[in-house]
């Protein structure tokens, strides 16, 4: 007895005896189908499929493929056309098949099977012999529908077939659909294979494992389930074959070829990926600089949005927008500003063979400067500001900040991160880096190599529209002077258009239509007059200055149009050069601009303008551009009557007319020219402050951004300070009350002992200003003028003062008691050496010196330390008496 299994088998030409499960795939097959099975005994098969109803007649099932498609996959939308058109195609195809009246058919009902793309067929007949009644039933129907056009289908085109079912009909609708792959499993006996393949072979053309043509598969499929084919010659031994479909195993061969050569095919990969990169992706980067630089992406620019502000907002705004700003640098006021405007207008006027490096302090108005005369002059910037870079946390944060200033899209900044686990990746497979991850400074170099050929594009753009504006205003001056000449000549009589004579009539002129051409000054009618010929005369003769002034004409023209181009060329701001912060990237960053900024300089791309709030940055500047100067513009605090005439021009300006008094003036002065303080008096001023109140309001505001910016909000915010509070403190108590006081002095000194970092943060930090003499520090003020009446208001705060002292006291009486106990502990040493060294000649006088030096250094801090130990016991009598 045969158990039920299901097995596998390779359907294959020339195979082994051995009998495994098949599987078939269909092959395109245009041509003539061939039908047969002669090797098949189908008795069994037909046993199943026909059979007798109550009335005699039997029964049988027929498949019509290629009438619906063959459904693929969920996604597969074409099974919608075929239900919108299955009562139609169903109607036909009925219809057809009726038309066979052999051994009495009858189409009992049809049954459509979308998923395979077919319909089942239940038909009567009444034969003796059923064999021969079903191929020539099978053969009428063949017959009669190719005659009647062909089987219905849902695409018009009718290419299907009529095929007897041997099995049993199977219509489930699981999620399994067709493909060229058909799964026959057994239950009972193996088949052998040349039975298979006469079962098959009728369906379609069987390659060595697969059907060629779905249409195949699903015909063979639904034709042959549930078959039951003899196996011994009696025909009492079957098997039943169970067919589905099977997911084809896709070959891998680029897969395995990569993986079996990966030191062939890694580099080829690429240098592929790395041609696209620059063959696609830079062209684009280039023109989205050029279209920032260009204002092509902003909306604010575009002309609907100009004319829909001018009709909407603008049309109810009460601000006035023709009043422009006062410039900095007016007449008479501030002349350090204004030989610093003039600096800078003659540079952007000029080729720019060199870089332009601004400097001053923070607040010294370096911005306003720039955007006011930039506005004046119509020139566009791109600006670059390095203290937002500074601010970035990681590589790739720096290099999409980069990006997002110069305009430089699109940008795979995470891509280094992935280019990192290729080259480890590749170090295992081909035991080398791939060579796809690049430093920081390749990265920034990249970028700015392409927002540099944009910067061309743009400076090619503008100067082929100033050349078409030129030639424009010149053809235009032409023509008017054409049209001048000519109505000279008409008023004279001396022109005759023979256009007229070609209306009018005129001989042969009017038969011919000669005349619609255009005239020129050649067909002009001259008059033999002797006022014509002193006239001609008298154009000889200035004929020599003519041609001069068309000389001098010329050369002005072309002045023009030099400066014309000049003032054409893109800028580049780079700001806060030297930031704050940064760490390692902030060298590799500067130094990347700075070579950038010089080949900019040097092909004459853009005018480079860096602004910094510290001179000595200017030597980084310098070595990147060895072999020219630099064009620097020092900007600082006005004196004392330039920040007064300032003053009052901006107050009469805004509509405010004030007389200072000697009083008043002595307040402006605490601000020292500062130009950011100045322009806050005016504001308060204008608000209607007085100025000493505006002054106090100024001071008190600097105390309290003091104390939050050197001290901290508590003790946790002081600690990440890079410097001390008790440094602070010292050096605000000692500029209170001296303007200045000498760098080496507090250097040497509690609490800095000779670290300058701190007072290099505080610098960065604005609280002084370090000054220098020959390049070496020389003294410290306030980072601000103002500032030095902000430390005396902090330093007479008696609860803060007290409170700081006790805390410096503090540490010096610790430093004082260290000191004190290694004294005491050399002392104790010197004693030992005394006793064991008292026989040597001079030794004791030796070790008295010393002894002598140390009980005069610990009498000192002891004398310090009951000091401050006495004035920590009156500060904190203050402190109480505050508390009460």
């Amino acid at each position: 007895m045969h158990q039920s299994r299901h097995l596998l088998r390779t359907l294959a030409a020339g195979s082994s005896s051995s009998h495994r499960l098949a599987a078939s795939r269909a092959i395109a097959s245009t041509g003539h189908r061939r039908h047969y099975a002669e090797g098949v005994t189908a008795s069994p098969s037909e046993q199943l499929n026909s059979r007798e109803d109550a009335s005699g007649l039997s029964e049988g099932w027929l498949w019509v493929d290629s009438v619906f498609p063959v459904r693929l996959g969920t996604w597969d939308l074409r099974s919608y056309i075929g239900y919108a058109r299955e009562e139609t195609l169903l109607e036909r195809l009925r219809t057809l098949l009726s038309r066979v009246k052999a051994h009495d058919f009858q189409v009992v009902s049809l049954e459509p099977h979308g998923k395979d793309g077919g319909v089942f067929v239940k038909f009567k007949y009444n034969a003796q012999d059923r064999d021969g009644a079903l191929q020539s039933i099978l053969q009428d129907l063949r017959k009669s529908v190719h005659s009647h056009g062909g089987v219905p289908s849902w695409c018009g085109l009718p290419t299907g077939e009529v095929w007897l079912v041997k099995g049993k009909p199977w219509r489930e609708d699981m999620d399994r659909y067709a493909t060229p792959i058909l799964k026959v499993a057994f239950e009972g006996p193996d088949v052998p294979e040349e039975s298979l393949y006469s079962l098959l072979r009728p369906y379609g053309v069987i390659t060595t494992v697969n059907f060629r043509r779905l249409r195949s598969a699903t015909t063979a499929r639904n034709a042959i389930h549930a078959i039951q084919v003899p196996i011994s010659p009696n025909g009492q031994t079957v098997t039943t074959l169970r067919t589905s479909y099977q997911k084809p195993i896709a070959a891998h061969a680029v897969r395995d070829y990569v993986t079996s050569h990966p030191k062939l095919f890694l580099p080829v990969l690429f240098f592929l990926i790395g041609t696209v990169t620059y063959t696609i992706f830079d062209p684009i980067r280039v023109l989205m600089v050029e279209g920032k630089m260009e204002d092509w992406f902003d909306y604010r620019q575009s002309a609907v949005y100009k004319w829909l502000r001018k009709n909407t907002l603008d049309r109810f705004s009460f601000t006035s927008t023709n009043s422009e700003a006062v410039k900095l640098g007016s007449e008479g006021v501030w002349k350090e500003r204004q030989d610093a405007e003039e600096a800078l207008e003659k540079y952007l006027t000029d080729l720019p063979n060199t870089i332009c490096f601004i400097h001053g302090p923070q607040g010294s108005g370096k911005t306003r400067m720039l955007s006011n005369l930039l506005k004046e002059q119509g020139r566009k910037a791109m600006i670059i500001d390095v203290g937002e870079l500074l601010k970035a946390g990681s590589d790739s944060a720096l290099v999409s900040g980069l990006a997002n200033q110069t305009g430089y899209w699109p940008v795979f900044s995470f891509l280094n991160s992935v280019n990192n686990l290729i080259d480890l990746a590749s170090v295992g497979v081909i035991g080398q880096k791939a060579g796809l991850s690049s430093s920081l400074d390749d990265q920034l170099k990249q970028i700015l190599d392409v927002v540099g050929k944009g910067l061309s594009r743009v400076n090619v753009s503008h100067r082929n529209q100033r050349e078409r504006l030129v030639k424009e205003a010149q053809l235009k001056e032409v023509r008017a002077k054409e049209d001048e000449a000519l109505r000279e000549k008409i008023e004279q009589g001396l022109w005759h258009d023979g256009r007229i004579d070609a209306l009018c009539g005129n001989g042969v002129m009017s038969e011919l239509g000669v005349g619609v051409e255009r005239f020129t000054y050649a067909d002009a009618d001259v008059r033999q007059s002797s006022p014509v010929q002193e006239e001609n005369a008298n154009e000889k003769e200035h004929a020599e200055e003519d041609q001069k002034r068309l000389e001098e004409a010329k050369q002005q023209q072309q002045r023009a149009d030099e400066v014309q181009n000049i003032e054409s060329m893109p800028v580049v701001i780079i700001k806060n050069f030297d930031s704050k912060g940064g760490g390692a990237r902030k060298e590799e960053l500067l130094n990347v601009l700075a070579q950038w900024a010089a080949s900019l300089a040097d092909g004459q791309v853009a005018h480079v303008i860096v602004v910094s709030d510290n001179r000595e940055n200017v030597k980084r500047i310098a070595r990147a551009l060895p072999s020219k100067p630099l064009n620097q513009i020092s900007l600082s605090d006005a004196d004392n009557a330039s920040a007064i005439s300032f003053v009052q021009q901006k107050l009469k300006d805004s509509g405010v007319d004030v007389k200072f008094t000697q009083q008043q003036l002595a307040y402006i002065d605490r601000l020292g020219g500062r130009a950011s303080d100045l322009e806050s008096l005016i504001h308060k001023v204008r608000s209607g402050l007085t100025v000493e109140e505006a002054v106090d309001d100024i001071v008190v505001r600097g105390v309290s951004e003091l104390r939050k910016n050197a001290f901290g909000d508590d003790i946790e915010d002081a600690k990440n300070l890079p410097w001390t509070r008790e440094q602070a403190w010292i050096l605000m108590k000692q500029l209170s009350k001296q303007p200045e006081i000498s760098y080496h002095d507090v250097l040497m000194d509690f609490p800095f002992k000779g670290d300058e970092m701190p007072l290099r943060n505080m610098e960065h930090a604005e609280l002084i200003s370090i000054g220098t003499i020959n390049g070496r520090p020389s003294t410290i003020r306030p980072g601000k003028p103002v500032y030095k009446y902000v430390f005396e208001r902090l330093v007479q705060d008696p609860t803060f003062q007290a409170t700081q002292d006790i805390a410096f006291n503090e540490k010096v009486i610790a430093s004082s008691n260290a000191t004190v106990q290694a004294c005491e502990t050399e002392l104790v040493t010197l004693k030992d050496v005394d006793a064991g060294t008292s026989s040597w000649l001079g030794s004791n006088s030796a070790v008295e010196a010393r002894a002598s030096y140390l009980l005069k250094k610990m009498r000192a801090a002891q004398r310090k330390i009951d000091a401050l130990e006495r004035e920590n016991a009156q500060l904190k009598k203050v402190l109480a008496k505050t508390k009460i």
